[in-house]
């Protein structure tokens, strides 16, 4: 199978890296068919039978690099508007197609430089599939009208405010781009585009955009999974053929951007708690040799405990917890950022000074061969993880056809990184970077301008203001009326399925050691790597109220370093064996998590022994890792989505649970935390009595097992007992609470009460009853009604997030702030009216999506391991898919109706808003739930 040769080749890789000799050229082959149709459409077959899946790919070469200054957000308009409707899809197109037929999820992206329509579905609805993706070329354009266009410009504008306007930073990008790139560069914009374009936006304007851009000589399409190519092949001649060749399209010179002499920029951020100073230089363009060595530098410049900027910055100076530099090479042109988020009241001169103090440290040093392959092995990681997926393999070719005309680079572009030298690594700082000119952003807290770069001049940012009833009034359910578009056959026939795939559980293997360590695993050798998390049951549920935050801290600090190692010592080690490691905490456990070579697993887990058994306990970095935890508790004060969770989560458990508590604890509380705090939790509840360990992969149960004897002889068991915490009952009134963010863009909703926890028999037909509600995407009532039928949101769910704890049921959205309350008012209705209207329509569908997805339940190692933490967990069989469905199969709309009222009862909810409280308080009297409770008092609002 290809996923055995494509790991193969890195482990020869990765034996190459680890020497000093010139690296070897990869002999990667993912091997693949392409073929051109007559109209220009180009087509990449390629053939995985690892599970019975296909991943289908259209994707489009126009991003918004293909716009015009004033017509911006076109492209990633489009991305939207493909999935609605078509001429013979219908309404709903192709989301309503992929719920019947089992898919992931018909996703699509916009780029600068191309839009992407992918998803994975069970191979025997790939000929609907090919369906389907033609009529987005062929049949779809007439099916826009202005009532559609007006009602998708909302939705992309509530992407808009969710993304840029309401987030702390968040209009970083857009003031380093328009600085970076000249007016006419079409890189000048945001991808997203205005918010002013896109209301300008006329619908002639829309229709000719399309038919310049999305032509089959424009496309390439990527079918990659398990599947008859010659069959496949028949079908998309069939589908594509008829569909004309658009105009010649001329492509886009390269070119980078212009940066005359440095510029200083400030903005004072509504959201931001802590100043962030970031600097952007011009680079280079996709391909070209140079990226390679920039992605080299920038990464061993930031990333872990040698990076030069973290040995300054975090180190000797303190002034911050991580830096992060990229470099980001793009079609036309490319840059390089590097982004430093002080601590609270940091002046950013005195980082600009640490940034210079690093960079004259690597020109000094450089980088050693050591470093340098250590890099190349991590890179190489990814890069192959990409490709561990049939969608990851169809997107990369995909990509690669479209940027470089050869899917084949796929099986080369490794070697460009692998080919990177030392001097290549200098050459490209000193060319791109040293004593070259800059744009330089310095974002601060509100009215903290004194933080700012010495000389920077303020940049200015159009603020949307907040008016009541702005927007306009449509209908977009209303019906459009065009002629149709010819075809040689009835395209308004659906294709039948292909044969049906069979549900293949993977075989599971149990045992239990000596210490009380319990160990499932699954064999699974289509790729030689082992994927694998050790659990310890307690986590935060075994804190003390006045010691908030220890286990995170504990967690955390396990990361640091061991007896033996430092941090730098410990991360090269990983490093060196291409591996990953991490500890974290979370309410429930504390979890050690990893991802090898096979060959290395042993190696892997003796280091993982080293770090669980022989902790470092190290003073200072403990005192760094508490400034970076006190840093993003700051910051997640000015977050309003952060906000919405840790205020919902004390209205759900109340204050004396601790599961209402943030796991990061209080400021004052890990200030107060002492390393003596942590080596109590950790010597007296991390114990093997509590522990499971997870393990997938290229590995035999008996290897396994003698891998952990060390771990089994040196771990002692002790006794620990872990709280239990009852979740109190559903309130038996709604309550409306509201938490004031002022010049909030959106407000975060957050409705709900305690429900069920995942072992609860209820549980999993809940989870059925509510995928038509909310759990369902675009096939949920919430969202065809929210966004698709009101364009009040960009996304909203609903589902149950019970554990071995009851849990909630919430329905969550960040709506657009004038719409607060009729967000509000149409979900209640919603949910007081879902038993009745719930339709034999409704459960077929339901039924169809949950059976059928499960061909494609267990194609990755990740999904394989969150199978055996189910089991793990909460006592479920090996097959515990085969007894979901069955409950599916026998699912009845009674049932439904029944669950619905039970654990869906507006009037026995929490209504929690977090948004502007001047605009939308007083408004929510009208919900009908009683007069509002304000949760915080703020200062007075900011006039702008």
């Amino acid at each position: 199978m290809i996923k055995k040769i494509l790991f193969v080749a890195f482990a020869i890789i990765l034996v190459a890296c680890n020497t000093n000799k010139k690296e070897k050229e990869t002999s990667l082959n993912v091997p693949f068919q392409k073929f051109e149709l007559k109209n220009g459409l180009q087509v990449v077959m390629h053939i995985d039978k690892s599970d019975p899946v296909v991943a289908v790919e259209l994707m489009a070469h126009v991003g918004s690099a293909r716009e015009i200054a004033g017509r911006t957000g076109f492209a990633h308009l489009f991305e939207h508007l493909l999935f609605l409707e078509s001429e013979n899809l219908g309404k709903g197109g192709l989301d309503k197609m992929t719920a019947r037929i089992g898919g992931s999820g018909a996703n699509g992206s916009t780029s600068r430089d191309r839009t992407n329509y992918l998803q994975t579905v069970p191979n025997d609805a790939l000929e609907k599939m090919i369906w389907a993706e033609a009529d987005k070329l062929g049949w779809f354009i007439n099916t826009v009208t202005d009532p559609v266009l007006a009602k998708e410009k909302q939705v992309v504008k509530n992407e808009k405010r969710q993304s840029y306007d309401n987030r702390p930073y968040g209009h970083n990008q857009v003031i380093i781009d328009r600085n970076l790139y000249p007016k006419n560069h079409p890189y000048n914009w945001q991808v997203i585009g205005s918010l002013e374009d896109l209301q300008n936006a006329k619908l002639e304007d829309v229709k000719t955009f399309f038919k310049k851009w999305y032509v089959p000589n424009n496309a390439t399409l990527v079918l990659s999974g398990d599947f008859d190519p010659v069959q496949a092949k028949k079908w998309v001649e069939k589908y594509f053929d008829e569909i004309p060749r658009g105009d010649e399209i001329t492509p886009l010179e390269k070119r980078p951007g212009v940066v005359k002499e440095t510029k200083l920029l400030y903005y004072e951020d509504n959201f931001a708690r802590l100043p962030m100073l970031t600097f952007a230089w011009p680079t280079v363009e996709l391909y070209n040799k140079d990226s390679y060595a920039l992605n080299i530098l920038t990464q061993y410049l930031s990333q872990g405990k040698k990076a030069p900027l973290n040995q300054v910055l975090v180190d000797d100076l303190k002034l911050t917890s991580s830096t992060s530099m990229y470099n980001r090479s793009s079609e036309l042109a490319g840059q390089t950022q590097l982004g430093v988020r002080g601590f609270a009241n940091v002046d950013l001169n005195e980082i600009n000074n640490g940034i210079q103090k690093a960079f004259e440290k690597f020109e000094k040093e450089g980088i050693s061969d050591k470093d340098l392959n250590r890099i190349k092995a991590g890179l190489e990681t990814r890069f192959y993880s990409s490709l561990s997926s049939v969608l990851g393999k169809g997107t990369s070719l995909a990509s690669f056809n479209t940027y470089a005309n050869d899917p084949g680079f796929i099986n080369k572009e490794i070697n460009y990184t692998l080919g990177v030298t030392k001097e290549d690594v200098m050459r490209v700082y000193n060319t791109y970077i040293k004593n070259k000119n800059f744009i330089a952003t310095s974002f601060v807290p509100k009215g903290m301008e004194k933080l700012a770069l010495k000389n920077s001049k303020e940049a200015i940012i159009k603020e949307e203001k907040i008016v009541q009833g702005a927007e306009e009034n449509f209908d977009p359910k209303i019906a459009a009326k065009y002629k149709k578009t010819p075809s040689t056959f009835d395209r308004s026939i659906e294709p039948p399925y292909g044969k049906s795939p069979e549900l293949s559980v993977p075989t599971v293997w149990k045992n239990e050691l000596s210490n009380g360590i319990k160990v499932f695993g699954i064999e699974n050798s289509e790729v030689p790597l082992v994927q694998f998390n050790l659990v310890i049951d307690g986590g935060q549920l075994l804190e003390k109220m006045d010691k908030l935050g220890v286990a995170n801290l504990t967690a955390s600090l396990m990361n640091r370093g061991t007896k033996n190692k430092t941090v730098a010592q410990l991360e090269e080690a990983i490093q060196e064996l291409g591996a990953f490691i991490r500890v974290s905490s979370s309410t429930e456990n504390i979890t050690i998590s990893g991802t090898t070579l096979a060959k290395n697993y042993s190696k892997t887990v003796a280091l993982i022994e080293e770090m669980l058994l022989e902790p470092r306990w190290d003073e200072t970095e403990f005192e760094l890792l508490k400034k970076s935890v006190v840093g993003n508790l700051r910051q997640q004060k000015a977050s309003p989505t952060t906000i919405a969770n840790n205020v919902y989560n004390e209205l759900i458990y109340g204050k004396d649970n601790i599961r209402s508590k943030n796991t990061l604890g209080t400021i004052e509380s890990v200030d107060n935390s002492t390393l003596d705090d942590l080596k109590s939790f950790y010597t007296n509840y991390i114990s093997p009595s509590v522990a499971k360990m997870h393990i997938v992969g290229d590995i035999k149960r008996d290897d396994v097992l003698a891998s952990l004897s060390n771990l089994n002889a040196k771990w002692e068991s002790k006794n620990v007992e872990i709280p239990i915490y009852k979740t109190p009952e559903a309130p038996n009134k709604p309550t409306v609470y509201f938490y004031d963010v002022p010049n909030a863009k959106q407000s975060v909703i957050n409705f709900g009460a305690p429900a069920l926890a995942a072992t609860d028999k209820d549980f999993y037909p809940a989870t059925v009853m509510n995928y038509i509600l909310g759990g369902g995407g675009f096939a949920s009532q919430l969202t065809q009604e929210l966004r698709e039928g009101k364009g009040y949101t960009y996304g909203i769910y609903s589902g149950f997030s019970g554990t071995k704890a009851v849990g909630p049921f919430t329905i969550s959205s960040r709506v657009r702030t004038n719409v607060t309350l009729e967000s509000a008012q149409l979900v209640k209705k919603i949910i007081t009216d879902y038993p009745k209207n719930y339709s034999e329509k409704d459960l077929a569908t339901t039924k169809g999506f949950l059976i059928k997805s499960n061909a494609r339940r267990f194609e990755t190692m990740y999904a394989k391991l969150n199978m055996l933490q189910n089991m793990s967990a909460y006592g479920f069989s090996s097959d515990y898919i085969k007894d979901r469905e069955k409950i599916v199969t026998e699912m009845t709309i009674e049932k439904i109706q029944e669950l619905s009222r039970k654990y869906v009862n507006p009037n026995k909810m929490i209504w929690l808003f977090v948004g502007d409280a001047e605009t939308q308080l007083d408004r929510l009297n009208e919900l009908g739930f009683g007069q509002p409770v304000l949760l915080n008092k703020t200062k007075e609002k900011i006039k702008h």
